[in-house]
Parts: structure tokens; C-alpha cells; sequence
């Protein structure tokens, strides 16, 4: 039996991987800050799949809710097979308008946390010689997009690296880089996405099934859709300076001052 250990669980792409990984007959570690939602989740999954799931509220910000969840990923009695880091967030304004303490807290979430938890669960999957580490990345890692964007180039780089660590103990390593997808990242990042039009959207199930194929076929990223496909080929083939200010022109400074 497999066991899954998934980020950011209580909804939005975490909760796709939930409903992916258990149907697949998984069992399942979630872990949010939210331990009603977190519940509810498990609740569904158990009812709907008979899903084995292990609760596990953390504030990944908090060193003693990170170290809780390193903790359970380095648990060789109750092994975890498959880490999936998806925990995340954006900010609302470009980077000099945001508080620095929110840059941050940003940039802890999207790079150090997905690290200190990677580092915690290899040793025993390079032991047992079997299992994946999961990595949520954007396609706004592929171009100058601010410093998420930056923090997701990251994510991408390191796992492309490791992959190449792992192949050795038949360990896979897989970026996820999806689009703009249907969650409630962009309310709670207080971004308006008004302008965008329908057809840009990915639903978080067609994110999560294209993931579980590639992560299958051993591809190192994992892309959604033709649309940012293509977009993924522009953005390798593009000059960057000329995508650069391409995109700060798109970059608006807020109305006023930051709050």
C-alpha cells in the first residue's frame, strides 16, 4: 500500500491530489493549517474510496509545525512513499509594494519549506529504493513574473536536479508547472483576474490527472494543456530580456500606498 503525504491539502490542487492519489487505492497524510477543512476533506475521501487518512494540521510557517510534518516524513515505522509540496501563495502587488515581511513568508513557503520537508523524506525512499517526490510548480516560473515567479523557477530547477540524484535509487521526481487554474488562490492572493478569459482556466482534476500520468511515465514536468505547452516552448525560445519587460508592463504598482 502506497502511502501519500500532500501539502496544503484542504483544498484546491492538494484536494485534487487527495481525490487522485485515493483513487487510486492510496493512503493518504493531509496536511493544512485548517483542521475543520482538513476533516472534511478526509471524510469525503473516506466515504466516497474508502481512503485511509491521516490528519495532520501544521502551520508550515511555524518551525514547530514544519518540524512536526519533517517528523512524520522521516518516520520509518509508518513510511511515506509518495510527497506531494503544494502548500503555497501569492501576493497581490509586485514586489516593491508589498510589506517585506510577506516577501518573506512567501518565499519561505514556496522554497524552504518544500527543501527542509524533500531533505526529510529522501533517506528512506533512497532506502527503500521506491516512491516520488511531488513538486507544485507555475508557469510563472518559466518567464520574469515577479518573485513568485522566481520562487517557482526555483521550485522547477530543483527538481529537475534531483531527479537526477534519485534516478539512481529509482526515486521519481516530478514539477508540476500548472496554469492559471480554477482554486482559490487567486481570492485569497487578493488578485483580480477578471480580465482573463475562460478558456485560459484549468480545472485542478485535469492538473492532477495530466501529474499522475507523467509522474507514471517518469517525465521530468508535467504541463497542462496546449495552450501553456506552448507557452512553456515560447518561454524557452524567447529572448528574455524582450519577455521581460513584456511583462512588467503587465505588472501594475497598487493605486495607493501598501497598507
Amino acid at each position: 500500500m502506497t502511502t501519500v503525504l500532500i501539502t496544503g491539502a484542504s483544498g484546491g490542487l492538494g484536494a485534487a491530489f487527495a481525490r487522485g492519489f485515493a483513487a487510486k487505492g492510496c493512503d493518504l497524510v493531509l496536511v493544512a493549517r485548517d483542521k475543520d477543512r482538513l476533516g472534511a476533506v478526509a471524510g469525503a475521501l473516506a466515504h466516497e474510496y474508502g481512503t485511509a487518512c491521516e490528519v495532520l494540521p501544521a502551520d508550515l510557517l511555524d518551525p514547530a509545525g514544519l518540524a512536526a510534518v519533517a517528523e512524520r516524513l522521516a518516520d520509518r515505522a509508518r513510511p511515506v512513499d509518495i510527497l506531494v509540496n503544494n502548500a503555497g501563495f501569492g501576493l497581490p502587488a509586485p514586489f516593491p509594494y508589498n510589506p517585506v515581511e510577506d516577501e518573506e513568508r512567501m518565499l519561505d513557503l514556496l522554497v524552504k519549506v518544500p527543501l527542509r520537508l524533500t531533505h526529510a523524506a529522501l533517506p528512506g525512499l533512497r532506502e527503500r529504493r521506491r516512491g516520488a517526490v511531488v513538486n507544485v510548480s507555475s508557469v510563472a516560473g518559466l518567464l520574469p513574473t515577479g518573485t513568485y515567479g522566481a520562487a517557482k523557477a526555483w521550485v522547477t530547477a530543483f527538481s529537475e536536479s534531483l531527479r537526477v540524484d534519485m534516478e539512481p535509487y529509482n526515486v521519481r521526481v516530478l514539477a508540476v508547472v500548472p496554469g492559471f487554474t480554477r482554486t482559490e488562490f487567486q481570492e485569497r492572493a487578493g488578485m483580480d483576474v477578471s480580465a482573463l478569459r475562460d478558456e485560459v482556466w484549468l480545472e485542478p482534476q485535469a492538473v492532477v490527472e495530466q501529474a499522475l500520468r507523467d509522474l507514471a511515465l517518469r517525465r521530468p514536468v508535467s504541463i497542462t494543456g496546449r495552450r501553456y505547452q506552448a507557452y512553456a516552448f515560447a518561454a524557452r525560445h524567447l529572448p528574455r530580456t524582450f519577455v521581460a519587460r513584456k511583462m512588467a508592463r503587465k505588472r501594475r504598482a497598487p493605486a495607493g500606498p501598501p497598507a
